[in-house]
């Protein structure tokens, strides 16, 4: 500004208006949620699992289908290959243990970031910030679809507003992050989900934030959004009905043992809520230490065993290897079937945990 002292009035305007002309942001124009799904339309086999996954979700968090919700699988998906190969196994597993346990694979292409660092497969799906998100979108639309062939039931995260539109016809439950379930946008957007969505409480560990957005997303909403044709729309919701608490801990605790439980229940009456809770045995609740995810599932199971039937899912951060890496330069280096964001736990852990929770849970189913 000073450099503009001394200058004409006209020179300066004319500094001044090629200042505000310029902008720090550029625009690349994606195909529309339409023009993608007619490239990559839906299967008849995927629409029948997807149909069959959320109604399956809905029953089973209401108590009407007497069967354990499981939302489990990788942090993120970074490697599609990894992704598929871990859901046939999943498949094999959720056919064993199908009859106490409804399972649904983790299946999240977009992670928050406090600060910054890899934002997830739609945004960089090579992992070198190139962030060709329209690629991105592609490949993780082709992934719903592989899988949901496989007969795997898919969860989400909806974190970017727009990507459901691209998606969401896939996916059979959907979670709200801690972040994210304090924003308006979000809770207008999961008023009108077909799916069950689960709200995380704050990463502070309280209550009222999730408790709020339930009831928000619960009633219909008029909106700003935007239609298949990727146009500009007044969005009309009815609300949904299949919303729920997810406990994930935070404020430097856990809240999934049975004093959290119990005051959750507490304040979900007092809010008009169902007491409906889903238990996140990764972040908070294992302190972000992958093993203690065991932990956190055998003190949940435990609960329900002597009588707790508000807990109606866990949520468990698994892949095909244990731990986590960080993204090498030389990508070839990269170990297979191990999580780039979140450590996650093994398979063959994953495989002992969920037959234990089985095996103790299934008396339980008349």
């Amino acid at each position: 500004m000073n450099q503009l002292v001394g200058l004409p009035a006209s020179a300066r305007e004319a500094a001044l208006a090629s200042e505000l002309s310029a902008t720090n942001a550029s625009y690349h124009s994606m195909p529309s949620p339409g023009e993608l799904l007619a490239r990559l339309p839906m299967t008849p086999e995927a629409a029948r699992q997807a149909r069959l996954g959320r109604l399956a979700v809905r029953q089973a968090l209401a108590g009407n289908d007497p069967r354990w919700l499981v939302v489990v699988g990788p942090c993120s998906i970074h490697d599609t290959q990894a992704g598929l190969d871990y859901a046939r196994r999943l498949a094999d597993l959720s056919a064993e243990l199908g009859d106490t346990l409804l399972i649904v694979m983790r299946a999240y292409f977009e992670k928050p970031r406090t600060t910054v660092g890899w934002k997830g497969l739609i945004n960089d799906p090579y992992m070198d910030d190139s962030c060709c998100v329209e690629e991105g979108m592609h490949m993780a639309r082709r992934f719903l679809l592989a899988a949901s062939e496989l007969g795997v039931p898919l969860a989400g995260e909806a974190l970017d507003p727009v990507s459901p539109l691209y998606l969401a016809d896939l996916l059979s439950w959907v979670a709200i992050g801690a972040r994210t379930t304090e924003s308006q946008i979000h809770r207008e957007l999961a008023s009108g989900m077909e799916t069950a969505v689960g709200f995380k409480n704050g990463t502070d560990g309280s209550l009222d934030t999730a408790l709020h957005a339930i009831q928000s997303a619960c009633s219909p909403h008029v909106f700003l959004g935007a239609d298949r044709d990727g146009k500009v729309a007044v969005v009309r919701s009815r609300g949904n009905p299949h919303c729920h608490l997810v406990l994930r801990g935070g404020g430097g605790r856990p809240n999934y043992d049975s004093v959290s439980i119990a005051l959750a229940e507490a304040a979900m009456k007092k809010h008009a809520i169902d007491p409906v809770i889903m238990v996140d045995c990764a972040h908070g609740n294992s302190s972000k230490q992958y093993e203690r995810q065991a932990v956190v599932l055998a003190d949940v199971v435990g609960q329900i065993v002597h009588g707790n039937r508000s807990i109606r899912g866990v949520m468990i951060e698994s892949f095909i290897e244990a731990g986590r890496q960080d993204i090498p330069a030389d990508q070839s280096l990269l170990r297979y079937g191990c999580s780039v964001t979140d450590p996650c736990v093994g398979w063959d852990d994953t495989v002992s945990m969920l037959r234990e929770a089985r095996k103790r849970l299934r008396p339980l189913i008349a």
